[in-house]
Protein backbone atom coordinates (compact mmCIF):
# COMPACT_ATOMS: atom_id res chain seq x y z
CA UNK A 1 0.00 0.00 0.00
CA UNK A 2 1.13 3.55 -0.68
CA UNK A 3 -0.25 6.95 0.27
CA UNK A 4 -0.73 9.46 -2.53
CA UNK A 5 -1.95 13.04 -2.61
CA UNK A 6 -2.14 15.36 -5.59
CA UNK A 7 -3.89 18.65 -6.23
CA UNK A 8 -3.68 22.40 -6.66
CA UNK A 9 -4.09 25.30 -4.26
CA UNK A 10 -3.94 29.08 -4.05
CA UNK A 11 -0.14 28.96 -4.00
CA UNK A 12 0.23 27.00 -7.23
CA UNK A 13 -2.78 28.03 -9.33
CA UNK A 14 -4.74 31.25 -9.96
CA UNK A 15 -8.48 31.39 -9.36
CA UNK A 16 -9.13 30.91 -13.11
CA UNK A 17 -7.62 27.41 -12.87
CA UNK A 18 -8.91 26.52 -9.40
CA UNK A 19 -12.52 27.22 -10.35
CA UNK A 20 -12.25 24.85 -13.32
CA UNK A 21 -11.34 21.84 -11.16
CA UNK A 22 -13.55 22.58 -8.16
CA UNK A 23 -16.06 19.85 -7.25
CA UNK A 24 -19.59 20.96 -6.46
CA UNK A 25 -21.15 19.16 -3.46
CA UNK A 26 -23.53 17.22 -5.71
CA UNK A 27 -20.59 15.98 -7.81
CA UNK A 28 -18.64 14.51 -4.93
CA UNK A 29 -20.46 11.18 -4.64
CA UNK A 30 -20.05 10.24 -8.31
CA UNK A 31 -16.47 11.49 -8.36
CA UNK A 32 -15.55 9.19 -5.45
CA UNK A 33 -17.26 6.28 -7.21
CA UNK A 34 -15.13 6.88 -10.30
CA UNK A 35 -11.95 7.09 -8.24
CA UNK A 36 -12.73 3.80 -6.52
CA UNK A 37 -13.11 2.15 -9.93
CA UNK A 38 -9.34 2.40 -10.41
CA UNK A 39 -7.93 -1.09 -9.75
CA UNK A 40 -5.00 0.42 -7.84
CA UNK A 41 -7.09 2.68 -5.56
CA UNK A 42 -8.06 1.14 -2.23
CA UNK A 43 -9.36 4.28 -0.50
CA UNK A 44 -9.97 7.88 -1.59
CA UNK A 45 -11.00 11.30 -0.26
CA UNK A 46 -11.59 14.47 -2.28
CA UNK A 47 -11.09 17.88 -0.67
CA UNK A 48 -12.51 20.81 -2.66
CA UNK A 49 -12.64 24.37 -1.30
CA UNK A 50 -12.28 27.83 -2.83
CA UNK A 51 -8.53 27.64 -2.28
CA UNK A 52 -7.72 24.01 -3.08
CA UNK A 53 -8.74 20.82 -4.81
CA UNK A 54 -6.88 17.78 -3.50
CA UNK A 55 -7.23 14.02 -3.89
CA UNK A 56 -5.96 11.64 -1.19
CA UNK A 57 -5.61 7.94 -1.95
CA UNK A 58 -4.33 4.72 -0.50
CA UNK A 59 -3.07 2.81 -3.52
CA UNK A 60 -1.55 -0.59 -4.26
CA UNK A 61 0.87 0.96 -6.79
CA UNK A 62 1.84 4.35 -8.21
CA UNK A 63 -1.34 5.81 -9.71
CA UNK A 64 -0.46 9.51 -9.81
CA UNK A 65 -0.43 9.82 -13.62
CA UNK A 66 -3.75 8.01 -14.04
CA UNK A 67 -5.48 9.99 -11.27
CA UNK A 68 -4.05 13.28 -12.53
CA UNK A 69 -5.39 12.48 -15.99
CA UNK A 70 -8.77 11.56 -14.48
CA UNK A 71 -8.96 14.88 -12.57
CA UNK A 72 -8.28 16.98 -15.65
CA UNK A 73 -10.56 14.86 -17.85
CA UNK A 74 -13.40 14.97 -15.31
CA UNK A 75 -13.40 18.76 -15.53
CA UNK A 76 -12.97 18.94 -19.30
CA UNK A 77 -9.33 20.01 -19.25
CA UNK A 78 -6.26 18.54 -20.86
CA UNK A 79 -3.55 17.06 -18.65
CA UNK A 80 -1.07 19.46 -20.23
CA UNK A 81 -3.17 22.47 -19.20
CA UNK A 82 -3.47 21.36 -15.56
CA UNK A 83 -0.17 19.62 -14.80
CA UNK A 84 1.97 22.81 -14.42
CA UNK A 85 -0.15 23.83 -11.41
CA UNK A 86 -0.24 20.46 -9.64
CA UNK A 87 1.76 19.11 -6.73
CA UNK A 88 2.19 15.49 -5.68
CA UNK A 89 3.07 13.88 -2.34
CA UNK A 90 3.64 10.25 -1.38
CA UNK A 91 3.77 8.26 1.86
CA UNK A 92 4.91 10.27 4.92
CA UNK A 93 4.86 13.53 2.97
CA UNK A 94 1.12 12.99 2.45
CA UNK A 95 0.68 12.94 6.23
CA UNK A 96 2.88 16.01 6.66
CA UNK A 97 0.93 17.93 4.02
CA UNK A 98 -2.48 16.97 5.39
CA UNK A 99 -1.44 17.85 8.96
CA UNK A 100 -0.28 21.26 7.72
CA UNK A 101 -3.54 21.79 5.85
CA UNK A 102 -5.67 20.77 8.86
CA UNK A 103 -3.68 23.07 11.16
CA UNK A 104 -4.09 26.05 8.85
CA UNK A 105 -0.38 26.27 7.97
CA UNK A 106 -1.12 25.82 4.26
CA UNK A 107 -4.00 28.31 4.12
CA UNK A 108 -4.11 31.71 2.44
CA UNK A 109 -4.69 33.13 5.92
CA UNK A 110 -2.18 31.44 8.22
CA UNK A 111 -3.89 29.54 11.00
CA UNK A 112 -7.48 30.04 9.80
CA UNK A 113 -9.76 27.41 11.38
CA UNK A 114 -12.34 27.09 8.58
CA UNK A 115 -10.32 24.51 6.65
CA UNK A 116 -10.63 22.00 9.50
CA UNK A 117 -14.41 21.97 9.15
CA UNK A 118 -14.06 21.57 5.39
CA UNK A 119 -11.72 18.60 5.85
CA UNK A 120 -14.19 16.98 8.23
CA UNK A 121 -16.95 17.49 5.68
CA UNK A 122 -14.79 15.84 2.98
CA UNK A 123 -14.07 12.98 5.38
CA UNK A 124 -17.80 12.48 6.02
CA UNK A 125 -18.55 12.52 2.28
CA UNK A 126 -15.94 9.80 1.71
CA UNK A 127 -17.26 7.78 4.61
CA UNK A 128 -20.84 8.06 3.32
CA UNK A 129 -19.58 7.01 -0.10
CA UNK A 130 -17.75 3.98 1.35
CA UNK A 131 -14.48 5.15 -0.21
CA UNK A 132 -12.57 5.32 3.07
CA UNK A 133 -11.30 2.54 5.33
CA UNK A 134 -8.63 2.00 7.96
CA UNK A 135 -5.67 3.80 6.35
CA UNK A 136 -7.21 7.11 5.24
CA UNK A 137 -9.64 6.89 8.14
CA UNK A 138 -6.73 6.87 10.58
CA UNK A 139 -4.83 9.52 8.60
CA UNK A 140 -7.70 12.03 8.61
CA UNK A 141 -8.65 11.38 12.25
CA UNK A 142 -4.99 11.89 13.15
CA UNK A 143 -4.98 15.18 11.21
CA UNK A 144 -7.99 16.40 13.21
CA UNK A 145 -6.19 15.62 16.46
CA UNK A 146 -3.03 17.35 15.24
CA UNK A 147 -5.02 20.47 14.34
CA UNK A 148 -6.62 20.50 17.79
CA UNK A 149 -3.23 20.16 19.48
CA UNK A 150 -1.70 22.92 17.35
CA UNK A 151 -4.57 25.27 18.19
CA UNK A 152 -4.36 24.40 21.89
CA UNK A 153 -0.58 24.44 22.34
CA UNK A 154 0.33 27.42 20.12
CA UNK A 155 -1.02 30.90 19.36
CA UNK A 156 -1.74 30.04 15.75
CA UNK A 157 -5.40 30.93 16.29
CA UNK A 158 -4.79 34.20 18.10
CA UNK A 159 -6.17 37.47 16.74
CA UNK A 160 -9.01 36.42 14.37
CA UNK A 161 -7.93 36.53 10.75
CA UNK A 162 -9.85 34.82 7.96
CA UNK A 163 -10.98 35.49 4.43
CA UNK A 164 -14.29 36.67 5.89
CA UNK A 165 -12.49 38.93 8.36
CA UNK A 166 -10.23 40.25 5.61
CA UNK A 167 -13.27 41.16 3.48
CA UNK A 168 -14.81 43.13 6.32
CA UNK A 169 -11.49 44.78 7.14
CA UNK A 170 -11.18 45.93 3.54
CA UNK A 171 -14.71 47.34 3.73
CA UNK A 172 -13.68 49.46 6.69
CA UNK A 173 -10.53 50.62 4.93
CA UNK A 174 -12.62 51.84 1.98
CA UNK A 175 -15.64 53.33 3.78
CA UNK A 176 -14.41 54.03 7.30
CA UNK A 177 -17.45 53.69 9.56
CA UNK A 178 -20.05 51.17 8.36
CA UNK A 179 -22.94 52.29 10.53
CA UNK A 180 -24.80 54.10 7.71
CA UNK A 181 -24.21 51.45 5.03
CA UNK A 182 -26.17 48.44 3.81
CA UNK A 183 -24.53 45.11 3.03
CA UNK A 184 -25.91 42.51 0.64
CA UNK A 185 -24.61 39.02 1.42
CA UNK A 186 -25.20 36.34 -1.21
CA UNK A 187 -25.20 32.79 0.15
CA UNK A 188 -25.94 31.34 3.58
CA UNK A 189 -23.00 29.01 4.21
CA UNK A 190 -20.24 29.12 6.79
CA UNK A 191 -18.24 31.85 5.03
CA UNK A 192 -21.19 34.21 4.70
CA UNK A 193 -22.12 33.50 8.31
CA UNK A 194 -18.62 34.57 9.38
CA UNK A 195 -18.86 37.69 7.20
CA UNK A 196 -22.24 38.57 8.75
CA UNK A 197 -20.94 38.19 12.27
CA UNK A 198 -17.87 40.32 11.53
CA UNK A 199 -20.05 43.00 9.92
CA UNK A 200 -22.37 43.02 12.91
CA UNK A 201 -19.39 43.44 15.24
CA UNK A 202 -18.36 46.45 13.12
CA UNK A 203 -21.87 47.92 13.58
CA UNK A 204 -22.97 47.71 9.96
CA UNK A 205 -26.10 49.79 9.30
CA UNK A 206 -28.16 46.93 7.87
CA UNK A 207 -27.71 43.55 6.20
CA UNK A 208 -29.67 41.61 3.59
CA UNK A 209 -28.98 37.90 3.03
CA UNK A 210 -29.96 36.42 -0.34
CA UNK A 211 -29.92 32.68 -0.93
CA UNK A 212 -31.51 30.05 -3.19
CA UNK A 213 -33.03 28.50 -0.07
CA UNK A 214 -35.07 31.27 1.55
CA UNK A 215 -35.38 29.05 4.62
CA UNK A 216 -31.60 28.94 5.10
CA UNK A 217 -31.35 32.68 4.48
CA UNK A 218 -34.06 33.30 7.08
CA UNK A 219 -32.31 31.10 9.63
CA UNK A 220 -29.04 32.98 9.30
CA UNK A 221 -30.77 36.36 9.09
CA UNK A 222 -32.49 35.70 12.41
CA UNK A 223 -29.15 34.90 14.06
CA UNK A 224 -27.36 38.04 12.85
CA UNK A 225 -30.19 40.58 12.72
CA UNK A 226 -30.53 40.73 8.94
CA UNK A 227 -33.31 40.58 6.34
CA UNK A 228 -33.71 37.41 4.25
CA UNK A 229 -34.60 37.51 0.53
CA UNK A 230 -34.64 35.06 -2.37
CA UNK A 231 -31.71 34.91 -4.79
CA UNK A 232 -34.00 36.30 -7.50
CA UNK A 233 -34.24 39.55 -5.52
CA UNK A 234 -30.49 40.27 -5.84
CA UNK A 235 -30.82 42.76 -8.78
CA UNK A 236 -33.36 44.83 -6.83
CA UNK A 237 -31.38 44.64 -3.58
CA UNK A 238 -28.25 45.70 -5.44
CA UNK A 239 -29.71 49.18 -5.87
CA UNK A 240 -29.60 49.71 -2.09
CA UNK A 241 -26.36 47.85 -1.34
CA UNK A 242 -23.10 49.65 -0.57
CA UNK A 243 -21.25 46.41 0.16
CA UNK A 244 -21.79 43.11 -1.68
CA UNK A 245 -20.06 39.95 -0.48
CA UNK A 246 -20.85 36.66 -2.18
CA UNK A 247 -19.96 33.05 -1.45
CA UNK A 248 -22.16 30.32 -2.93
CA UNK A 249 -21.63 26.89 -4.48
CA UNK A 250 -23.18 27.96 -7.79
CA UNK A 251 -21.47 26.68 -10.92
CA UNK A 252 -22.58 29.77 -12.88
CA UNK A 253 -22.24 33.49 -12.09
CA UNK A 254 -25.09 34.97 -10.07
CA UNK A 255 -24.36 38.62 -10.75
CA UNK A 256 -23.56 39.96 -14.22
CA UNK A 257 -22.44 43.23 -15.77
CA UNK A 258 -25.89 44.21 -17.08
CA UNK A 259 -27.70 43.94 -13.74
CA UNK A 260 -24.90 45.78 -11.97
CA UNK A 261 -24.81 48.59 -14.52
CA UNK A 262 -28.58 49.02 -14.20
CA UNK A 263 -28.30 49.21 -10.40
CA UNK A 264 -25.54 51.85 -10.64
CA UNK A 265 -27.75 54.10 -12.76
CA UNK A 266 -30.54 53.88 -10.21
CA UNK A 267 -28.03 54.59 -7.43
CA UNK A 268 -26.93 57.74 -9.26
CA UNK A 269 -23.40 56.29 -9.55
CA UNK A 270 -22.87 55.83 -5.83
CA UNK A 271 -20.04 53.26 -5.61
CA UNK A 272 -20.45 49.64 -4.61
CA UNK A 273 -17.70 47.60 -2.93
CA UNK A 274 -17.88 43.92 -3.97
CA UNK A 275 -16.01 40.88 -2.74
CA UNK A 276 -16.43 37.56 -4.54
CA UNK A 277 -15.32 34.75 -2.20
CA UNK A 278 -16.68 31.92 -4.36
CA UNK A 279 -14.83 29.45 -6.59
CA UNK A 280 -16.20 29.21 -9.28
CA UNK A 281 -16.82 32.96 -9.12
CA UNK A 282 -20.31 34.31 -8.36
CA UNK A 283 -19.67 37.72 -9.95
CA UNK A 284 -18.67 38.01 -13.61
CA UNK A 285 -15.17 39.45 -13.96
CA UNK A 286 -16.52 42.09 -16.39
CA UNK A 287 -18.38 43.70 -13.47
CA UNK A 288 -15.01 44.94 -12.24
CA UNK A 289 -14.62 46.98 -15.44
CA UNK A 290 -17.52 49.28 -14.48
CA UNK A 291 -16.83 52.68 -12.99
CA UNK A 292 -17.85 53.02 -9.35
CA UNK A 293 -17.50 49.27 -8.81
CA UNK A 294 -14.65 48.02 -6.64
CA UNK A 295 -14.52 44.25 -7.18
CA UNK A 296 -12.16 41.95 -5.29
CA UNK A 297 -11.76 38.16 -5.55
CA UNK A 298 -10.26 35.74 -3.04
CA UNK A 299 -6.88 36.20 -4.72
CA UNK A 300 -7.02 39.97 -4.27
CA UNK A 301 -7.55 39.53 -0.54
CA UNK A 302 -4.04 38.20 -0.18
CA UNK A 303 -2.93 41.82 -0.22
CA UNK A 304 -5.07 42.78 2.79
CA UNK A 305 -4.63 39.88 5.23
CA UNK A 306 -1.27 40.80 6.75
CA UNK A 307 -2.79 41.96 10.06
CA UNK A 308 -2.09 39.70 13.00
CA UNK A 309 0.14 37.39 10.93
CA UNK A 310 3.38 38.09 12.75
CA UNK A 311 2.26 36.29 15.89
CA UNK A 312 0.89 33.45 13.82
CA UNK A 313 4.13 33.09 11.87
CA UNK A 314 6.04 32.66 15.13
CA UNK A 315 3.44 30.17 16.33
CA UNK A 316 3.73 28.32 13.00
CA UNK A 317 7.30 27.34 13.88
CA UNK A 318 6.07 25.64 17.04
CA UNK A 319 3.20 24.12 15.10
CA UNK A 320 5.62 22.64 12.58
CA UNK A 321 7.54 20.93 15.39
CA UNK A 322 4.29 19.36 16.58
CA UNK A 323 3.51 18.24 13.03
CA UNK A 324 6.95 16.69 12.56
CA UNK A 325 6.49 14.72 15.77
CA UNK A 326 3.00 13.58 14.78
CA UNK A 327 4.16 12.54 11.30
CA UNK A 328 6.61 10.14 12.98
CA UNK A 329 3.80 8.82 15.17
CA UNK A 330 1.58 8.20 12.16
CA UNK A 331 4.44 6.62 10.23
CA UNK A 332 5.06 4.23 13.13
CA UNK A 333 1.35 3.32 13.24
CA UNK A 334 1.36 2.75 9.48
CA UNK A 335 4.38 0.42 9.70
CA UNK A 336 2.74 -1.53 12.51
CA UNK A 337 -0.52 -1.73 10.56
CA UNK A 338 1.28 -2.90 7.43
CA UNK A 339 3.25 -5.46 9.45
CA UNK A 340 0.04 -6.79 10.94
CA UNK A 341 -1.44 -7.08 7.44
CA UNK A 342 1.60 -9.01 6.18
CA UNK A 343 1.61 -11.31 9.20
CA UNK A 344 -2.12 -11.90 8.75
CA UNK A 345 -1.55 -12.70 5.07
CA UNK A 346 1.29 -15.10 5.95
CA UNK A 347 -0.88 -16.91 8.47
CA UNK A 348 -3.85 -17.01 6.09
CA UNK A 349 -1.66 -18.57 3.40
CA UNK A 350 -0.34 -21.14 5.88
CA UNK A 351 -3.89 -21.90 7.02
CA UNK A 352 -4.96 -22.42 3.40
CA UNK A 353 -2.06 -24.81 2.75
CA UNK A 354 -2.83 -26.69 5.98
CA UNK A 355 -6.49 -27.13 5.10
CA UNK A 356 -5.69 -28.29 1.57
CA UNK A 357 -3.34 -30.92 2.96
CA UNK A 358 -5.87 -32.10 5.55
CA UNK A 359 -8.62 -32.36 2.93
CA UNK A 360 -6.38 -34.41 0.62
CA UNK A 361 -5.16 -36.76 3.37
CA UNK A 362 -8.69 -37.26 4.75
CA UNK A 363 -9.89 -38.23 1.28
CA UNK A 364 -7.12 -40.81 1.01
CA UNK A 365 -7.79 -42.06 4.55
CA UNK A 366 -11.39 -42.77 3.55
CA UNK A 367 -9.98 -45.30 1.08
CA UNK A 368 -7.35 -47.20 3.11
CA UNK A 369 -8.28 -46.35 6.78
CA UNK A 370 -4.58 -46.46 7.73
CA UNK A 371 -4.19 -43.75 10.44
CA UNK A 372 -0.39 -44.01 10.74
CA UNK A 373 0.02 -43.80 6.98
CA UNK A 374 -2.37 -40.81 6.87
CA UNK A 375 -0.39 -38.93 9.56
CA UNK A 376 2.90 -39.60 7.77
CA UNK A 377 1.39 -38.47 4.49
CA UNK A 378 0.05 -35.27 6.15
CA UNK A 379 3.43 -34.46 7.68
CA UNK A 380 5.27 -35.02 4.39
CA UNK A 381 2.78 -32.97 2.37
CA UNK A 382 2.83 -30.06 4.83
CA UNK A 383 6.61 -30.09 4.98
CA UNK A 384 6.99 -30.11 1.20
CA UNK A 385 4.49 -27.33 0.66
CA UNK A 386 5.83 -25.10 3.46
CA UNK A 387 9.45 -25.54 2.36
CA UNK A 388 8.89 -25.19 -1.39
CA UNK A 389 9.41 -21.41 -1.49
CA UNK A 390 12.27 -21.25 1.07
CA UNK A 391 14.06 -24.11 -0.75
CA UNK A 392 14.03 -22.20 -4.05
CA UNK A 393 15.36 -19.08 -2.31
CA UNK A 394 18.03 -21.11 -0.48
CA UNK A 395 19.32 -22.48 -3.80
CA UNK A 396 19.57 -18.94 -5.18
CA UNK A 397 21.39 -17.77 -2.05
CA UNK A 398 23.84 -20.68 -2.18
CA UNK A 399 24.61 -20.00 -5.87
CA UNK A 400 25.36 -16.33 -5.14
CA UNK A 401 26.98 -17.03 -1.75
CA UNK A 402 24.48 -14.69 -0.08
CA UNK A 403 25.39 -15.53 3.51
CA UNK A 404 22.85 -13.16 5.09
CA UNK A 405 19.96 -14.81 3.25
CA UNK A 406 21.36 -18.28 3.97
CA UNK A 407 21.49 -17.56 7.72
CA UNK A 408 18.00 -16.04 7.64
CA UNK A 409 16.48 -19.05 5.87
CA UNK A 410 18.27 -21.43 8.24
CA UNK A 411 16.82 -19.53 11.19
CA UNK A 412 13.31 -20.09 9.80
CA UNK A 413 13.63 -23.87 9.96
CA UNK A 414 15.87 -24.37 12.98
CA UNK A 415 14.64 -27.19 15.27
CA UNK A 416 13.03 -26.03 18.50
CA UNK A 417 15.68 -26.67 21.23
CA UNK A 418 13.46 -25.70 24.14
Amino acid sequence: MSLLSLGINHQTAPVEIREKVAFAPDQMGQALVELQEFATVNESVIVSTCNRTEIYCDTSSDSSDAISHWLSSYHGMSSEALSPYMYRYTDQEVARHLFRVASGLDSMVLGEPQILGQLKQSFDQARNGNSIDSILGRLFQHSFNVAKRVRTDTEIGSHPVSIAFAAVTLSRQIFGNLDKLQALLIGAGETIELVARHLRSQKIGSMVIANRSLENAARLAKEVGAIAVAISDVPEQLVKADIVISSTASQLPILGKGATESALKRRKRRPIFMVDLAVPRDIESQVGELEDIYLYTVDDLEQVIDENLRTRELAAESAQEIINFEVKNFEQWLKTHQSADQIRLLRDNAETIKQQCIDRVLAQYQQDHDAEKALQRLANTLTNKMLHGPTIEMRKALESNDQATIRFLQSLISPDKS
